[in-house]
């Protein structure tokens, strides 16, 4: 049987329409997270809803055995999640602004028990979502073992709370490798004899030790701590990832001078520049008596302050593919 050239097969695909292909190569999103109980464990089966803010339509998953979730396919646009559970509370979440092709991880998700079957609406705030965020930061290691605490790979990061600038420079300051770095510091200077009035022997090293530690201690807690949060400056270094090499290594090395503010701006990053010079003139206390003076607080300034913009280039150019427990949907400015 001929067909007539106006004639159409049954089951032939229908042209694109205009600009639907452009959509759908856009739709490239996903959303995902885990959803747990107070407990830790995973819920199964819980049923999660996933609204379009923009169209209004939505979408509903069920997790899986490992209380795993995701919807993929998404344009860039506003969601919102809601997931409920029998025995357990309803979760809403904040809006989610998703750009294109961007894999957005929820924070951790924790369903409490429900009071008399009735539905409670949970809403995360930006402190859990920063404390969540600070909390995974604290188990990035390079090579699984150098803390890279200090190193934020995900750009829009919620601003940190005065606890959270504390707690991470203690946390920081009390890493065993901060100790061992500071071992082997003094070490090599018994070796070569620098700060002779320390002597040699047990002595001489355990005070040559006190004095590495103190510096790097004392640099973490008033420059990461202490001065950031009466500047309310973010201590973090936010990884760029983008851009011509010049751009990235112009914004790693200004990183010792110039930070985010717990607005998100740029500023002068006063909480850096005062701490290395604070720290510098508290060495003066520890150090023998011939070596202190005006001297070695600025010669420690100088090398707390040169070292941290060459730690600006080693987190921007390296660290991102030596350490373990970065997020894959962290990946730095979209």
């Amino acid at each position: 049987m001929r067909l007539l050239a106006t004639d159409e097969l049954p089951d032939a695909p229908r042209p694109l329409q205009a600009g639907q292909a452009q959509v759908d190569a856009a739709a490239t999103g996903m959303i995902s997270g885990t959803v747990l109980d107070i407990k830790g464990e995973p819920v199964p089966l819980a049923s999660v809803k996933l609204l379009d803010q923009l169209t209004g339509t939505d979408r509903s998953v069920m997790s899986n055995a490992d209380g795993r979730f995701s919807f993929a396919a998404l344009p860039a646009g506003r969601y919102q999640i809601t997931i409920s559970a029998p025995g357990l509370a309803t979760y809403v979440s904040p809006a989610i602004a998703l750009r294109a092709g961007e894999h957005y991880e929820t924070p951790r998700i924790d369903l409490p028990v429900a009071t008399a079957r009735a539905d409670v609406t949970v809403t995360v705030s930006e402190v859990e979502i920063a404390t969540e965020q600070v909390h995974l930061e604290e188990k990035q290691r390079a090579f699984g073992v150098l803390p890279n605490f200090y190193s934020s790979y995900v750009w829009d990061a919620a601003p940190m709370t005065a606890r959270l600038k504390l707690s991470l420079a203690l946390r920081a300051s009390i890493d065993p490798t901060v100790f061992l770095g500071s071992a082997v510091g003094a070490g090599a200077g018994q070796w070569v004899n620098t700060y002779g009035q320390y002597g040699q022997g047990v002595r001489g090293y355990a005070k040559r030790f006190g004095a590495a530690y103190g510096d790097a201690a004392d640099g973490t807690m008033l420059g990461k701590g202490l001065l950031p949060v009466l500047f309310h400056q973010d201590p973090r270094y936010f990884y760029l990832g983008s851009g011509s090499i010049k751009s990235r290594v112009i914004y790693a090395a200004s990183s010792a001078f110039v930070c985010r503010n717990d607005q998100g701006r740029r500023v002068p990053n006063y909480a850096n520049v005062l701490g290395n010079l604070a720290a510098g003139g508290i060495s003066n206390l520890y150090y023998p008596s011939h070596d202190r003076g005006v001297g070695l607080t600025f010669t420690n300034w100088g090398i707390g302050t040169a070292g941290d913009a060459a730690q600006g280039l080693v987190r921007e150019f390296i660290l991102r593919k030596v350490t373990h427990g970065i997020p894959e949907y962290a990946k730095g400015k979209p």
